[in-house]
């Protein structure tokens, strides 16, 4: 008999990773995943976070680990899908959402370190994750990626961040390059571009550039973005494949 669609977008069994998970969006996500029946990993370059996230979702009766790791670092992702082997033995759900954004600087007062800093972790270290993860994912023929960009990958912020808008876009392409080359392995790469939403370490300045033209008139939460998460990781989702959703109160459409 054929699931229901309730059933399709239930995660039961599941076993799934969260990076940059301690905190803010990853832990929504991390949440939603444990919610909708999934075990999760937590990764987080904050040990202490990802320890009290674990506690978290295990007061929801989900299986969870707490993994400490720096996603520009290839020697920690191993390390940490090979312990998700260990306490899993698989892995369904990626969501790649570890990222950092440099202070808002025009271009001219930008230095090759605030360069490297931001790509290391955003477009390096999203390339990490999604290769290790698809690579691990392969031999099962099936497998859910999901990428965390930004609406700034796709337009021009009134402010001055060349440098994280790139890397969002970086993110944002590679997801459809990626997922054109995954695909035949049985693994779907999407992704999913927030506007600007209330967490820990939001740039205040940003909120009245954005109210002033989002038709919604408010900001985002974290608990906006978690219906599409679920429905990306789930098997409702099944045939989509490389396409980013943009949940931003319609900014970009004005």
């Amino acid at each position: 008999m054929n699931k229901n669609v309730i059933e399709r977008f239930r995660l039961d069994g599941k076993k799934a990773l969260v990076t940059g998970a301690g905190r803010g969006l990853g832990r929504a996500f991390a949440y939603a995943l444990a919610e909708a029946g999934a075990d999760i990993a937590i990764i987080d370059i904050i040990a202490d976070n990802a320890e009290k996230v674990r506690e978290e979702i295990r007061a929801k009766n989900r299986k969870a680990i707490a993994l400490k790791a720096d996603i520009s670092s290839k020697d920690d992702i191993d390390r940490a899908l090979a312990r998700i082997d260990e306490e899993f033995g698989a892995l369904d759900i990626a969501v790649n959402n570890a990222g950092i954004a440099i202070p808002i600087r025009e271009a001219g007062k930008l230095t090759l370190d605030d360069w490297q800093k931001q790509m290391d972790v955003n477009l390096k270290g999203t390339f990490l994750c999604i290769q290790a993860e698809a690579e691990y994912m392969a031999p099962r023929k099936y497998g859910k990626i999901i990428n965390i960009g930004s609406i700034c990958g796709h337009i021009v912020w009134p402010d001055p961040q060349s440098l994280y808008s790139t890397s969002k876009a970086g993110i944002i392409h590679m997801t459809k390059c990626l997922a054109a080359e995954y695909i035949k392995h049985g693994i779907r790469i999407n992704s999913i571009s927030p506007g600007v939403t209330r967490i820990d370490g939001l740039f205040e300045e940003v909120i009245p550039i954005y109210l002033k033209t989002a038709p919604a008139d408010r900001i985002g939460e974290p608990e906006d973005l978690q219906g599409a998460l679920v429905y990306l990781a789930s098997e409702a989702s099944d045939f989509m494949v490389g396409q980013d959703l943009v949940i931003d109160g319609g900014y970009t459409i004005m």
